[in-house]
């Protein structure tokens, strides 16, 4: 016997800001509740300490996720300096103090173009990333040494780019710092090389997401309001706060357009051939009677059209 999949099919991206002492998987999970939606994902974790811009993907929107976790970021951080913790943020334990020197602008401006544009980082011990199927937070509570911690931590090394670097505000021992980022980066880190490099160590005092991908703080809704609107069995009104999984996809991507014979042969996964050039992202709308509908996502080679992710809805 077939098995009925649970809650509604509901179709679509929820802009969440997330409030400080939830995970993102726990925040994901409430607005599957509240949504009373068959599939959500999420689109790149926050740390419990973190708050802000926290795309929520509803069913088909769901295929969509691997783009917006690709996506840049861009963050508000407070920076504080004189310190070195376990975790690289408040909740970890005091491990180094330094003596803060007087810094002035110039000074810090010096540091920050250190660590402008590609860079080399190391993922902080307390994160979610994975060493041989194991989180590596698992791997640093198990009480190892530093050096065994610095050999794990130095396999995960990756190159991301910080593509802006802005000293928004400073105080005797706190820098307010806004970053645009590439996917993968760790602001902990970041925090933690500008404090090595200002010769007195730091920590993560503040950290607030204010954008992922083409999402911003203006398009968040809390928690709290959906709830509100789950309770008053309101559907109507939550819906009204999905936004359109086409935003997901970059505006660079070229548009294909598709007519109704195309998009047949589409759907059911076959390629089409295309007198346009190879492309490894496309997006995929079918045309018909003037009406464009996005249909999904694929790619170009050898001058044929093929489909990478479909969108398939359901009643």
């Amino acid at each position: 016997m077939a098995r009925r999949n649970k809650g509604r099919a509901v179709h679509g991206i929820v802009v969440i800001d997330k409030p400080l002492g939830l995970t993102s998987n726990q925040v994901l999970q409430r607005v599957k509740r509240f949504y009373n939606a068959r599939k959500a994902g999420h689109t790149g974790a926050l740390d419990p300490q973190a708050s802000g811009v926290l795309p929520i993907c509803l069913g088909e929107a769901t295929k969509f996720s691997q783009v917006l976790l690709d996506a840049d970021k861009a963050y508000d951080t407070t920076a504080v300096l004189g310190e070195i913790r376990s975790t690289g943020d408040v909740e970890g334990e005091v491990i180094e103090t330094h003596p803060v020197p007087e810094l002035t602008e110039a000074q810090v401006e010096q540091v920050l173009e250190q660590w402008r544009g590609p860079i080399e980082q190391v993922p902080p011990m307390f994160s979610a990333l994975k060493l041989d199927g194991k989180p590596l937070y698992e791997l640093a509570r198990q009480g190892m040494t530093a050096e065994q911690a610095q050999a794990i931590a130095d396999k995960k090394r990756r190159t991301v780019n910080i593509h802006e670097l802005t000293l928004n505000a400073q105080r005797a021992t706190e820098l307010d710092l806004s970053v645009r980022c590439s996917k993968g980066t760790y602001i902990r880190s970041l925090v933690e090389d500008i404090g090595n490099g200002l010769g007195c160590g730091a920590y993560v005092g503040h950290l607030r997401r204010t954008h992922s991908g083409p999402f911003n703080l203006t398009q968040a809704v809390t928690l709290e309001q959906l709830e509100q609107l789950a309770e008053q069995a309101d559907t109507h009104a939550l819906d009204a706060l999905l936004l359109p999984m086409a935003l997901a996809i970059p505006d660079s991507w070229p548009v294909v357009e598709l007519d109704a014979q195309q998009s047949a042969k589409i759907r059911q996964g076959q390629a089409i051939s295309t007198g346009l050039a190879d492309c490894p992202s496309v997006q995929l709308w079918a045309v018909d009677s003037g009406q464009r509908q996005l249909i999904g996502i694929g790619r170009i080679e050898r001058r044929g059209i093929r489909p990478q992710r479909l969108l398939q809805f359901e009643s």
